[in-house]
């Protein structure tokens, strides 16, 4: 499987043979490969999408254990309950704690502003289910700590996980999703009718 990993130096790294043999391995047997280019960059969110399918999980963490870099991710609390909560934390997960001040979005700038390097990476569509409207969270997020927005995907037409655009915001949603809507156009959800963007 030819993969194409470009990592800056910046971009904080988990290093363990283990994890990457485990990663290439899962996506060498479903026949998927990783294309990520990532800038030299200390802090940054990743959103990923289309999420339409609980094998998203899948390929999207093999897909960071073959890259050996270390994503942290917010996920529902009924993950950390169960015999996997230990697993789930080791691999970067924080249950969502939405009675903190300034909820999730506080909570994570917080963290960039108070962590030397940090990548959070986030579902904007917080469902599998189709929601014509995503999630603003992570824009709040990435404009309040003032960090830049890394557009990752999972294309089952070309079975291919990798990081396209990387912007800033301005505080214009508008302005800033349009072409990054334009580029989730392009790519094959597991099931194309759960997943939308916005017409902007």
């Amino acid at each position: 499987m030819n993969h194409r990993l470009e990592i800056g130096p910046s971009v904080p790294r988990r290093r363990n043979r283990f994890l990457y043999w485990l990663g290439a391995g899962i996506l060498r047997v479903a026949g998927w490969r990783v294309d990520v280019r990532l800038p030299d960059m200390p802090k940054f969110i990743v959103i990923a999408a289309p999420h339409t399918s609980n094998w998203d999980f899948v390929f999207g963490m093999a897909a960071i254990l073959l890259l050996q870099v270390r994503i942290d991710w917010f996920g529902k609390h009924s993950l950390f309950e169960g015999p996997l909560a230990g697993m789930f934390r080791a691999l970067g997960g924080h249950p969502v704690n939405r009675s903190s001040a300034g909820g999730v979005v506080g909570q994570a700038v917080t963290a960039f502003r108070e962590r030397e390097q940090l990548v959070l990476a986030l579902a904007p569509e917080g469902t599998r289910s189709r929601r014509e409207q995503w999630k603003r969270g992570f824009y709040h997020m990435a404009h309040e700590a003032s960090v830049p927005v890394a557009v990752a995907y999972l294309d089952y037409g070309r079975r291919c996980v990798g990081i396209g655009p990387v912007f800033r915001t301005t505080g214009d949603w508008a302005t800033d999703m349009r072409p990054v809507f334009a580029f989730y156009r392009g790519i094959t959800p597991r099931h194309p009718d759960h997943f939308a963007v916005e017409d902007l």
